[in-house]
């Protein structure tokens, strides 16, 4: 089992009394908490939601969200996001299909293609991909994040953190 990094949630009041469980609301979370950024490490910015686009070759696709980032060496990214609700499975078929829409629409960016699950009504995994010439579609990271009041994050849990190795 992966540790839970406990996040201050920045997620608006109004925006988490009246979210549901459903896609939507798990996007939203990402965007407020800025949880793309944190797992990727780039600073990213969300550019398009539920693109709907033909793809060649493959026909009309969509896409939860579009996310284009910037690292500290000047790198510039796009990451295709695909939400999914704690019942749902994230599909291969879209992560593949993401992956083809970045080829096509933004040839200059490196695409690096993200799902986010709900794990509970605070925890979200999420997952980002990537391709081997011998084994296809591969999943390069995994983490588990819990929105918590910003309170909720100790002292000692702090220290933990900073003693983390980064991978």
């Amino acid at each position: 089992m992966l540790p839970i990094t406990n996040i201050p949630d920045a997620t608006p009041g109004i925006v988490a009394r009246y979210a549901l469980t459903d896609e939507q609301a798990l996007l939203a979370k990402l965007r407020y908490n800025r949880l793309v950024d944190i797992f990727t490490g780039v600073t990213c910015y969300s550019i398009q939601n539920h693109l709907r686009t033909t793809v060649h070759n493959i026909g009309q696709i969509e896409t939860d969200e579009i996310y284009v980032g910037l690292d500290k060496r000047g790198a510039h990214y796009v990451m295709p996001v695909q939400a999914k609700g704690k019942a749902d499975q994230i599909g291969v078929v879209q992560i593949e299909q993401d992956l083809a829409l970045c080829a096509e629409k933004f040839p200059e960016l490196v695409a690096r293609p993200i799902a986010a699950q709900f794990m509970d009504e605070e925890s979200i995994a999420l997952f980002e991909f990537g391709t081997d010439p011998d084994e296809g579609l591969v999943k390069l990271a995994e983490r588990h994040y819990r929105l918590v009041p910003e309170h909720e994050v100790s002292s000692e849990e702090l220290q933990l953190y900073r003693k983390r190795r980064l991978d």
